[in-house]
């Protein structure tokens, strides 16, 4: 029998979270509640976690700060939990390395629905694409996601790396907004949101002198440039 999967349940409500314990367990996962973030860093180190899920609104120190924490050394996937459902709000908390993010009160059949999805991702992806890129002075290692440009280390967030990744490793490949989000985002962000020009805008900084790579087709979407 293969081992279950762990979930960590970050959330400073203890009813909610035993609430989320109990429909995970239905579903044969492995949980573990804690319930403000340096007590989620020291668990996290120790539970081994397949997939996180944050609450913004932690005593001390905060969801996006415990997410900030956690993808110096991990991808592991988070989703986070908030009353908060403004733009601005979920933006950063998507800009920040989480995977996806939802707003309270929210449906614990669709919240089981998004964490079996994310997880069943990440393998199939990984199964399809190479495990090195070069293109011109750019070496991505998507093994230790790593990337290079001229030899020098630079600093991608996740999101930031996945999209690299996506369209350095399909050269001359035009892709849309809407698959970009689809793959990137796992098809939770609106094809008009300003997340994937940001990401765009820090990619080509983060790739200069070799920024014109990545082209903008305007109404259509972005080309990574062979050469």
């Amino acid at each position: 029998m293969a081992a279950k999967q762990k979930i960590l349940i970050v959330d400073d409500d203890n009813n909610i979270a035993e609430l989320i314990a109990l429909y995970l367990t239905k579903e044969c996962y492995d949980t573990c509640i804690v319930n403000d973030g340096e007590q989620a860093l020291r668990e996290f180190e120790h539970f081994r976690p397949d997939l996180i899920l944050l609450d913004l609104m932690l005593p001390g120190m905060d969801g996006y700060q415990v997410c900030r924490e956690i993808r110096h050394t991990s991808d592991v996937p988070i989703i986070m939990l908030s009353a908060k459902g403004e733009t601005f709000d979920k933006v950063l908390g998507l800009e920040l390395g989480a995977d996806d993010y939802m707003v309270k009160p929210f449906s614990p059949r669709e919240l089981m629905l998004r964490i079996a999805v994310i997880l069943k991702r990440g393998p199939v992806l990984d199964a399809m694409r190479p495990q090195y890129i070069k293109r011109n002075g750019i070496s991505i290692d998507l093994t230790a996601r790593r990337v290079t440009v001229d030899g020098q280390a630079v600093n991608l967030t996740p999101k930031e790396f996945d999209l690299l990744a996506l369209l350095a490793g399909h050269p001359d490949v035009v892709f849309s907004r809407k698959k970009i989000l689809d793959v990137v985002w796992g098809g939770e962000l609106p094809e008009d949101t300003r997340t994937l020009d940001t990401h765009i805008k820090q990619v080509r900084h983060a790739i200069a002198p070799y920024s014109d790579r990545i082209v903008t087709l305007r109404g259509v979407g972005y080309r990574f440039e062979k050469e």
